[in-house]
């Protein structure tokens, strides 16, 4: 496509976008399945809207993962082989391979043997938001918990020294969302350089962690390259400190903002995780699964698509899908069809799906039952947004203990 061509592609991206995303995923969906738009920096996709199609997608092999099938249009981040020879960029048998060397790692009865712990974790990070709202009367759940506990428990899974953990995922964050383009190329240097010398250091000094295993699979049986295993490092630790952290904000939030549905659950705590899948379909941060390419020229919702050119499934349109869900707007615990496509479907679903809806409800749990009387202190208007077309997400979430909020 040339740049004349791209030009004149519509370009959703904008202000109205960012402060409603909803409403223009409802208009597209209106108007057609599969959408050729612009992003912002001009890079042509096409966009994939509706349930059907968007759930088509995900299963299909022609769809590939891999840069090496990308002719035209986003390709997503620039990284260095270290960090980009990981799953979601690999198509099999590659990404069989490696999603089997750490799947025994996620599988629910793996992950709830670690329930105590992350309650236990849990606990000491409300204790902490307990003082703030005893000594201020106001603290921020963003900062004060949920930055936290995904990254404490990908880190202990890894052996990533405290220390460096909330470093890490802050360079995450200014990666997926930077406040200026060139924040994306520093974080990306400064987490190459850290895991190439965590690597190192767990390969010197071995420990019982999930990383060290990894180490020495690839020194002894050599299944997975040098690149595959930093890179495998960096995707555990991003999507473990990233979705999570910011799910327990917007789900606090969502159930903060119905209270005749947090009313329900604190009467009955049986229907947490029926909320959480609710949460799961309304509020997942990530608005777009990974961009693919197809293989060949393909037909998706009556639209032909070259082969080389970057498809985006939006997720978070296609969980809206009025054609899918009754009343997809509404936030209903009490729904009957819990699925959704949050997590992915396929090749490709996601590999922490397990531990992810253990953090969030035992993060939700934890806060609903240390707080009874939490509610906003600010107006949900006034609320920050960290926004990107691939994620949305608050920065900040400002909370008292008092029947006296804004919303009680």
């Amino acid at each position: 496509m040339t740049d004349s061509h791209a030009a004149q592609l519509p370009q959703p991206f904008n202000a109205a976008f960012f402060a409603d995303p909803y409403s223009v995923y409802a208009r597209l969906r209106s108007e057609a399945s599969v959408h050729h738009v612009a992003l912002q920096d001009g890079s042509p996709i096409w966009l994939v809207t509706r349930e059907a199609d968007v759930r088509a997608g995900l299963y299909d092999p022609r769809l590939s993962v891999s840069k090496a099938h990308s002719r035209a249009g986003y390709k997503g981040f620039s990284l260095p082989p270290a960090l980009d020879a990981n799953l979601v960029n690999m198509d099999p048998p590659d990404h069989l391979r490696l999603r089997r060397l750490v799947s025994k790692v996620f599988t629910p009865r793996h992950v709830e043997n670690l329930r105590g712990g992350i309650q236990g974790t849990a606990d000491h990070l409300a204790d902490g938001l307990a003082k703030l709202l005893d000594n201020e009367g106001v603290a921020d759940v963003v900062t004060g918990f949920a930055n936290h506990l995904p990254v404490a428990v990908i880190g202990d899974l890894l052996g990533v020294p405290e220390a460096d953990r909330r470093p890490f995922a802050d360079r995450v964050s200014a990666m997926v969302a930077p406040e200026h383009p060139s924040h994306v190329a520093e974080a990306v240097d400064h987490l190459h350089r850290y895991l190439i010398d965590l690597v190192a250091s767990r390969r010197a000094n071995p420990d019982d962690n999930l990383l060290s295993e990894l180490i020495a699979v690839r020194d002894e049986g050599d299944r997975l390259s040098e690149n595959e295993l930093v890179s495998l490092a960096f995707l555990l630790l991003m999507a473990g400190s990233e979705s999570a952290q910011h799910l327990i904000t917007s789900g606090l939030l969502t159930l903060l903002s119905h209270p005749d549905q947090l009313a329900a659950i604190r009467d009955d705590w049986t229907l947490l995780p029926s909320a959480v899948e609710e949460l799961l379909r309304y509020a997942h941060p990530n608005h777009m699964a990974i961009r693919r390419f197809p293989v060949e020229r393909i037909e998706m919702g009556g639209t032909s698509i070259p082969p080389g050119e970057t498809v985006m499934l939006c997720l978070a349109s296609a969980n809206r899908d009025p054609d899918r869900y009754p009343d997809p707007d509404q936030f209903d615990i009490f729904r009957q069809d819990k699925t959704h496509l949050s997590l992915g479907q396929g090749l490709h679903y996601c590999l922490g799906a397990s531990l992810a809806r253990m953090e969030i409800e035992t993060a939700l749990a934890t806060l609903l039952r240390r707080f009874p009387g939490l509610g906003l202190a600010t107006r949900v208007e006034e609320l920050p947004w960290r926004t990107s077309v691939r994620s949305r997400a608050l920065k900040a979430l400002l909370v008292t203990n008092s029947q006296s909020s804004y919303i009680s």
